[in-house]
């Protein structure tokens, strides 16, 4: 599977699930399962390597604005979904995060951002095709602490400053 494949398969799961993150993680299990365990791999690859490069601080602060506050776990979770957005919304939220503003018809905190079931649809399909739970998929791991200057969540000027239209839009 090629990272445009992979791509599709987001795209096409997302809107069939129009949105809804948990429908999407449904609807991609089943696109998965069409499948054989190789390309499932290949998925899991794809999916794991754009959570880990997505491990940065500037991103956590934008999850913050949107969600009101990002716990590690909801951080996690928020990658997720970041990626289930598909790639013009992943790659630009990875160059520019406070682009989330522009980038996003709409955020509701209380549906989006939470894509914790995204991140074990691979996992899924792979053991309902194998019987096995998936072994290491062979790419490097995360980093130990994100990728790029901490930033102190708890001041409102700072996440202001950082991200001027995430928090006009969203904050």
């Amino acid at each position: 599977m090629d990272e445009t494949e992979f791509w599709e398969i987001v795209d096409s799961t997302r809107e069939a699930a129009e949105g809804d993150p948990e429908d999407h993680a449904e609807l991609l299990v089943d696109r998965l399962l069409q499948s054989d365990p190789d390309a499932v791999l290949d998925f899991a690859r794809h999916f794991e390597s754009r959570y880990n490069r997505a491990y940065r601080w500037d991103l956590w602060g934008a999850a913050w604005v949107l969600l009101g506050g990002a716990s590690d776990d909801s951080f996690d979770f928020f990658r997720c979904w970041l990626i289930g957005q598909g790639r013009e919304v992943f790659e630009g939220a990875l160059h520019d995060p406070d682009s989330l503003a522009e980038l996003l018809d709409e955020f509701d905190d209380e549906v989006d951002g939470d894509g914790e079931e995204l991140g074990y649809a691979a996992d899924e399909a792979y053991e309902e095709l194998t019987g096995t739970v998936a072994a290491d998929l062979g790419i490097p791991p995360a980093p130990p602490e994100p990728e790029g200057t901490p930033i102190d969540f708890e001041d409102p000027a700072t996440l202001a400053r950082l991200y001027p239209r995430l928090t006009d839009r969203f904050g």
